[in-house]
């Protein structure tokens, strides 16, 4: 079974038979679990900020993040993180 570390790698389905498939060859690494799961976790200090996107980008990252079970905005920020790390594993 292989698993899946980066949603990325999850593909947008066409049916439920073909997402059944896949899930049935394939399961999500336990840390990309918990950064998905909203709650349960520490209440970490954050801060809002404005960020003006493109409304066809929005909607189409909405559309990924809808397919994926996420909040459009948890995705965004796993999305910076992941980045983040990679840059800094970069240098």
């Amino acid at each position: 079974m292989r698993t899946i570390a980066n949603w990325e790698e999850v593909p947008i389905f066409d049916s439920e038979k073909s997402e059944a498939d896949f899930w049935s060859e394939n399961r999500p690494d336990l840390r990309l679990m918990e950064t998905a799961v909203a709650g349960g976790m520490e209440v970490s200090e954050s801060v809002t900020i404005t960020l003006r996107i493109d409304p066809r980008m929005l909607a189409r990252i909405k559309r990924l993040a809808r397919s994926r079970y996420l909040n459009y905005q948890s995705m965004i920020k796993q999305w910076l993180s992941e980045r983040m790390e990679q840059e800094i594993r970069e240098r």
